[in-house]
C-alpha cells in the first residue's frame, strides 16, 4: 500500500523527522512525502543526513530507496523561517494535507499521515483553523468523527476536541456521546483482541447523581445505555479520576473521553513518544503524529521519531482491514 506523509510546517521537526526516520529505516517501504522539495533539501544538507532525495511527477514516479517528494514547489529555501511563526509556511503545509486528502479521496493513496502544524501560523491565511482534524474532515464531507489517541498502553477517544471548555461542555449530548462510542467500537476489533469500553463522565464523581452537575446522568448515561441496547461492551459513565486506572489494569480497551485535556493529558503522560493520532469516522485512513511543531528544537537533529515511525505502522494495520 502507498502511503501520503505530509511534511508538516517547514519551521518546525517535520522535515527533519521525516529524513531521520528514512535514514534510520523506519518508514515503509511504499511511501512518498507530499511537501516542499526546497525545503528538504536544506534540511538534509543543514544536519549532514547524506538522505537520498528525489522529486516525483505524480504519486506513481516513486522509486525505491530515495525519499521520493510529490513537490508543490509553495516554498523556497529563502522563505524558511526555522522555529517562527510563518504565513507563507503555515499556508503550504494547509497545502500539503489538502492534496494528500484529495490523493486518498481518489484512492490514489492507500492512507495519508499527517506530520504536525502551527495552528497559529496556520490560522494567518485560513481564519478559523481549529486543527488537521476538522479540516480534513470537512475536505471529506463528513460531520460525524472522532479524534482517536493510541498506543500499546492505552486507547481513547474525543467528544470534542479543539473548542473551549466551555463550548466542550455544551457538545456533551446524548447523540454526540453515542456516535463517538460507536466508532471507537467499530476501530477497536482492528487494534484489540476485546472491544470493551469506557466512558468518562464529564463532571466530577461523574457527577455524583446529580450532585455535581446534570451531564452525566442526563446526556452521557443514556448514550451508554443506548450503546448497550445494541450489544455493544460499553460502560459508564465512570468517575474521570479513576477510570485511566482500570483501563491500564486491563478492565477496558478504550476510552470514550468529554473533552480534549480529559483523554489527552493522560495519554501523554503515559506514552507521550509513542502516541498516534487517528481520524475516526472518514473515508479514507488518516494517521497522525502525536506532537506539535516543536519550533524550539527544529532543525537541530534532536526530534523523536518514534510516533512517525509508529503512525505509518498503524496506517498499514488500518489499510489491511
Amino acid at each position: 500500500m502507498t502511503i501520503a506523509i505530509t511534511m508538516g510546517d517547514s519551521s518546525g521537526v517535520g522535515p527533519e523527522i521525516i529524513l531521520h526516520a528514512f535514514k534510520k529505516g523506519e518508514l515503509p517501504e511504499d511511501f512518498f512525502v507530499v511537501g516542499d522539495y526546497s525545503i528538504l533539501d536544506v534540511c538534509n544538507r543543514m544536519l549532514n543526513y547524506e538522505v537520498p532525495l528525489r522529486k516525483s511527477v505524480d504519486v506513481g514516479d516513486v522509486e525505491k530507496g530515495y525519499v521520493n517528494v510529490l513537490d508543490l514547489g509553495l516554498l523556497r529555501e529563502d522563505d524558511l523561517s526555522i522555529g517562527r511563526i510563518s504565513k507563507a509556511s503555515g499556508h503550504a503545509a494547509l497545502k500539503y494535507v489538502e492534496r494528500a486528502t484529495q490523493l486518498a479521496l481518489e484512492g490514489k493513496v492507500s492512507a495519508e499521515v499527517t506530520l504536525p502544524m502551527n495552528k497559529e501560523a496556520t490560522r494567518l491565511s485560513e481564519e478559523g483553523f481549529s486543527g488537521h482534524t476538522g479540516y480534513i474532515a470537512q475536505l471529506c464531507g463528513q460531520d460525524k468523527y472522532t479524534l482517536m489517541l493510541a498506543s500499546e498502553k492505552l486507547i481513547v477517544t474525543h467528544v470534542s476536541t479543539h473548542v473551549s471548555l466551555r463550548e466542550a461542555i455544551e457538545c456533551v449530548k446524548k447523540d454526540q456521546v453515542y456516535d463517538v462510542i460507536k466508532l471507537t467500537s467499530g476501530i477497536l476489533p482492528k487494534l484489540r483482541a476485546t472491544s470493551r469500553i469506557a466512558v468518562a463522565g464529564l463532571n466530577p464523581h461523574a457527577g455524583e447523581n446529580g450532585a455535581f452537575g446534570n451531564e452525566d446522568q442526563d446526556e452521557i448515561r443514556p448514550a451508554v445505555e443506548r450503546a448497550r441496547a445494541e450489544g455493544l461492551e460499553v460502560f459508564g459513565p465512570f468517575p474521570p479520576d479513576t477510570i485511566f486506572m482500570d483501563a491500564l489494569k486491563g478492565r477496558y480497551d478504550a476510552i470514550v473521553c468529554m473533552y480534549h485535556d480529559q483523554g489527552h493529558i493522560p495519554m501523554k503522560v503515559l506514552d507521550f513518544e509513542g502516541g498516534i493520532n487517528v481520524t475516526l469516522g472518514l473515508p479514507i485512513i488518516r494517521t497522525s503524529v502525536d506532537h506539535g511543531t516543536a519550533f524550539d528544537i527544529a532543525y537541530k537533529g534532536v526530534a523523536f521519531t518514534a510516533s512517525l515511525r509508529d503512525a505509518c505502522k498503524l496506517a498499514v494495520i488500518l489499510g489491511q482491514g
